[in-house]
């Protein structure tokens, strides 16, 4: 089996990387024990990825509220493509992170000894170099539901209830509803894809910050999209990459008070 096997911390950064040793060791806990995360066989032999995180800005040593981190952090647990993962306090950059990372930017993850920004291209890479399983969603299908972060952006820093955000937010809402219905569980039918482990860390967001900040959620009316979140955030690679609550709430509030 293969686990996380968390390495001493340093200033600005936890260090984790996966291993075959069976435990993850967590810096700072009051309980030094040991802890097996478990993914399955893995499909081939790999070197650890390193990848940088953003760190949690409510709890020390744990994941921070990044989509697009948890989105790579996805396609990885998926494929079972062991990590050494980096959680970096972007509040206080450190210099070596700036170096790999000159726009400070989170994720970046190491292919073949070079430093790989943004999660579309990270992404593909993995695809490209550990095909099995396959996540590509077809072109055709890649976009659906790609709009309903943006609206959910709108509707959310909005502050006129009568300004046609929600309405607009609703309408991609419903649209991924039909779509569902149609050609569901999944966007490429009966197995989860690249366009579900992007869509997923957004919608978990949205269910977070708009009931939070809104007192709003998914209406019963929508239930393909309910059932979608629900089967998409109980999957085991989502929980244990999934960003706390309170993190999620925090890092929204900004927007919401800006």
């Amino acid at each position: 089996m293969i686990s996380l096997r968390f390495q001493p911390c340093t200033t600005g950064v936890l260090s984790a990387s996966v291993s075959r040793a069976g435990f993850i060791k967590r810096c700072g806990s009051t309980k030094p024990g040991r802890t097996v995360r478990r993914f399955g066989t893995m499909a081939m032999a790999a070197s650890p990825l390193e990848i940088c995180v953003k760190a949690s800005i409510t709890t020390p040593n744990k994941l921070g509220d990044c989509p697009f981190c948890q989105r790579v952090l996805l396609t990885m647990e998926e494929k079972h493509v062991p990590y050494d993962m980096k959680m970096v306090d972007l509040s206080n950059k450190p210099e070596w992170f700036l170096k790999i990372s000159p726009e400070g930017k989170v994720p970046v993850v190491k292919f073949d000894e070079k430093w790989v920004p943004d999660s579309d291209v990270i992404t593909q890479a993995l695809e490209d170099k550990y095909p099995e399983p396959p996540l590509a969603t077809p072109p055709e299908k890649a976009s659906v539901g790609s709009k309903i972060f943006s609206t959910f952006i709108g509707f959310l820093k909005s502050k006129d209830s009568g300004d046609g955000t929600e309405q607009v937010f609703l309408d991609e809402l419903s649209a991924f509803n039909d779509y569902l219905k149609e050609n569901g569980p999944f966007i490429n039918g009966e197995k989860i894809s690249a366009a579900d482990l992007s869509l997923a860390p957004k919608l978990y967001h949205m269910k977070i910050a708009l009931g939070h900040y809104k007192n709003w959620s998914v209406p019963d009316s929508l239930s393909f999209v309910k059932s979608y979140m629900e089967n998409v955030f109980s999957r085991e690679s989502f929980v244990n990459t999934q960003a706390q609550t309170e993190d999620v709430i925090a890092g929204w509030r900004p927007k919401v008070m800006g």
